[in-house]
């Protein structure tokens, strides 16, 4: 089970942001520039982002809450029959992907399905953690057959966990507009053929499909944006100035996470709902993230046993590839062939 990872303590916020920034799928610059810049990214940023671990206690939820997940999906496929041990590989802190990959040989598994917690593929994610992933596999020698989840957007679990919770927040904020919030990424990621963009807008519209609410008021927008470069719009923020504006209350979403953590508890909880008071916004009502709901731990589960029936090495929630030609960075073709 793949995610990004957060820092457990103060004393790691620093080293893990210079894992993130060292990232080549995140910083696109040969290694010897990568690294520097990473390096002197962090030192400006870890006071910032101190901060903001501060209001959790220090420490990002990241990783008990994937735990929790990582609990409720063992059971799951227990109860379906399915003998499992569910690992979790974390890109930017530990546990890593060399441990999980140590902990699976242990194990001795008869066959390895590969898990990212990203619904909506990108080559900023899942496919970066696939590639760490190869190459922790082969240095513990790995040999057990492998299939990978390349994503779900539209999985029916996921879809009906997101509504469920949009539902219930909608009910209590009558004439709310809802924002789908994803987090942002770089416009150049897209033109490079990255299909995120468009995988968060097929999720949208399942959600709204499943809601089946006539004339839905609702905006798919993006948070996290940093530095210079023009980042996927429309921006979360600014469609929370617009909705003071037009003072209407809203409903957020966070549509790309499916736990808890900085973004959502300190941005979405304490940054927006604040710029929400101070722009005139009437109600402010935030959606917890899908978590280990049910509905989406059996969406997971039901894509395991997929997997695991599988002859082939990538599905998804669907019967093949689901991005349309033009983005070849499509998580359906193997991202470990991408320099």
């Amino acid at each position: 089970m793949f995610n990004l990872g957060g820092p457990d303590g103060p004393e790691a916020v620093e080293p893990f942001l210079r894992n993130l920034f060292s990232d080549p799928a995140i910083i696109g610059l040969p290694a010897v520039l990568r690294l520097p810049l990473a390096w002197l990214i962090a030192r400006r940023r870890a006071p910032v982002a101190a901060e903001i671990y501060h209001y959790l206690g220090g420490a990002s939820p990241i990783l008990p809450e994937t735990e929790k997940q990582a609990r409720a999906l063992e059971a799951a496929l227990s109860g379906s029959g399915v003998e499992a041990k569910c690992v979790i590989a974390m890109r930017c802190w530990h546990p890593f992907s060399d441990a999980a990959a140590a902990e699976l040989k242990k194990f001795a598994a008869d066959k390895i399905i590969l898990l990212p917690l990203y619904p909506q593929y990108s080559t900023t994610t899942t496919a970066s953690s696939l590639k760490d992933w190869g190459r922790a596999a082969r240095a513990a020698g790995l040999a057990a057959p492998t299939t990978r989840i390349c994503c779900y957007p539209a999985d029916s679990g996921f879809v009906r966990a997101m509504a469920g919770h949009i539902r219930a927040a909608l009910a209590q904020t009558p004439n709310a507009r809802l924002l789908l919030s994803a987090h942002g990424l770089p416009e150049r990621v897209i033109e490079r053929g990255d299909p995120y963009q468009w995988q968060v807008e097929k999720s949208a519209a399942a959600i709204v499909e499943e809601l089946g609410m006539e004339n839905l008021d609702h905006v798919v927008c993006y948070q996290s944006r940093v530095g210079p470069l023009k980042w996927l719009g429309p921006a979360t923020d600014a469609e929370i100035r617009r909705a003071g504006a037009e003072g209407k209350a809203l409903v957020v979403a966070p549509l790309a996470f499916v736990s808890e953590h900085s973004e959502t508890l300190v941005e979405l909880d304490i940054e927006y709902a604040r710029l929400a008071r101070e722009t005139g916004v009437p109600e402010y009502r935030r959606c917890p993230a899908v978590r280990d709901d049910a509905e989406f731990i059996d969406g997971l589960a039901a894509l395991v046993r997929k997997a695991a029936a599988a002859q082939t090495p990538c599905v998804n929630a669907d019967a093949g590839r689901i991005c349309p030609a033009q983005f070849s960075g499509c998580g359906f073709l193997d991202p470990t062939s991408r320099k």
